[in-house]
């Protein structure tokens, strides 16, 4: 492994200027008043992967927003890394509770400022910087390098996946890295082995044809609004368990591994408390709030509306009443088996009176991957080399589609090794990146590129 710190110094200053370039242009997917930014912002980014040694490099317009390809073939017989990230980001508003405008960089604190900063500019533009310091310094790796970053990650990567099956042989690749995660702490690298699924659905319970006057009716007419509060009430027991049928069935118990690998976060309860503002933590019974987070499944409302929700008074008893709730998935749950075995308990739980219609929204797989693939023991390396102690293994509670998407579309593992840290207001006002995780970073990036091409080569 190479130190590439002295390289990495000595033109970290050039760099952070170009980080600022990269910033202040507001890619917002979301905003179809920004398509003209979302494109310059898919031009600069090429252009920086020309300059740091990505020989072949072309943005492919979509039906959306563009999609940014670019190649560095080395050799047909060594290995092949496909590099993933977004350069689109989330809208900026409310502004108003930016300590600094979102699209004007600010350094303080040892942080970088921005929207866009951690997700995912900053890490994405880690992996440009990673790029020149290996070929810079001659360390060079034999290594074919490609790299696929779009712009419509924020909006669900609408047309992600049809880009990449029509063009899965030239993207063709021995194994995927992404870089959209998070460590532990600024000390602690960290490889995410796993992510949770997802299913999303919104109930609406119908009663009588309109509202009605809750003194002339209330007490003879089903309210939809107490028959949805009783079939929610009813979808969690008492130690905080879902009673969807089958629910738990097919979640996999945590292994003596992973609790030795939880065990050695410092993770303090109390911390993430008050940093939430709760009076205290929960969730299901029996488990850690870090098994909770990453190892079970859940079940949550989202949002509800019904009746009158204005100033004052108006006794009205509602003629409807809807419900947002999702469930997040862990391995071996199937999100069209878990809907299905949702609504039935839904069905049961609704009282006469009232009617009720389960819509389905987006839904994702649980993810988790294979820490004895040589790709995990190259993260390894090459993040101590990077941060000066070895990384541990953590989840995420959140769900990342695309991470399947992109291995039933290559047959190839896929690693994530991110660099955001907690409270770093991703999707939110203030959003940071740590300048100290950048910097270190970046050496990892570069490390993981040589250790990738030894590891995969040697594995055949």
């Amino acid at each position: 492994m190479a130190d590439f710190f002295e390289y990495i110094d000595a033109n970290l200053d050039r760099w952070n200027d170009e980080l600022d370039e990269f910033l202040r242009i507001p890619s917002i997917s979301t905003d179809p008043e920004r398509a003209g930014d979302v494109a310059r912002c898919a031009e600069w980014l090429a252009d920086h992967l020309r300059a740091a040694g990505i020989p072949s490099c072309e943005v492919v317009s979509t039906a959306g927003h563009p999609i940014v390809i670019g190649e560095r073939p080395v050799d047909p017989d060594a290995p092949t890394l496909l590099v993933y990230g977004h350069y689109d980001v989330q809208p900026s508003e409310p502004d108003h509770l930016w300590t600094t405008p979102p699209f004007e960089p600010s350094r303080r604190d040892g942080r970088v400022y921005a929207r866009g900063s951690v997700d995912d500019k900053g890490q994405v533009h880690m992996h440009v910087k990673a790029l020149e310091t290996l070929l810079e310094t001659e360390t060079g790796a034999n290594l074919n390098l490609k790299f696929v970053i779009e712009g419509e990650e924020e909006v669900g990567s609408a047309h992600l996946g049809k880009f990449l099956a029509e063009n899965a042989d030239r993207l063709a690749c021995d194994a995927v890295l992404i870089s959209d995660t998070t460590m532990f702490s600024p000390e602690l690298p960290c490889i995410t082995t796993g992510l949770r699924g997802i299913v999303y659905t919104e109930l609406n319970v119908r009663g009588p044809s309109h509202d009605l006057h809750s003194g002339s009716y209330g007490g003879a007419v089903v309210n939809p609004a107490n028959a949805l509060a009783t079939i929610l009430a009813g979808l969690k027991d008492e130690q905080g368990r879902a009673t969807v049928p089958g629910f738990y069935d097919p979640v996999r118990e945590i292994t003596e591994r992973e609790k030795a690998d939880l065990a050695r976060l410092p993770m303090d309860d109390e911390v993430m408390r008050a940093d939430v503002g709760s009076t205290e933590l929960g969730g299901e019974e029996g488990f850690t709030t870090l098994e909770r987070l990453w190892y079970r499944p859940t079940l949550d409302v989202n949002g509800l509306l019904s009746g009158f929700t204005g100033q004052g008074s108006k006794t009205v008893l509602p003629g409807s009443a809807m419900a947002k709730v999702s469930m997040r998935l862990v391995p071996d749950q199937d999100p069209v088996e878990v809907v299905e075995a949702f609504e039935q308990r839904v069905r049961e739980l609704t009282p006469p009176g009232v009617t009720v219609e389960v819509k389905r929204f987006h839904d994702g797989a649980p993810w988790v991957a294979d820490p004895d693939h040589p790709v995990y023991d190259a993260a390894h390396a090459a993040l101590e080399a990077g941060f000066g102690t070895p990384p541990a293994m953590i989840r995420e509670g959140g769900s990342i589609p695309i991470v399947s998407m992109f291995e039933e579309t290559f047959r190839s593992p896929v690693l994530l090794v991110g660099f955001g840290l907690p409270g770093s207001n991703a999707h939110a006002p203030d959003e940071w990146i740590d300048a100290g995780v950048y910097r270190e970073g970046i050496a990892a990036i570069a490390n993981l590129y040589g250790e990738i091409a030894v590891r995969l080569d040697d594995a055949g």
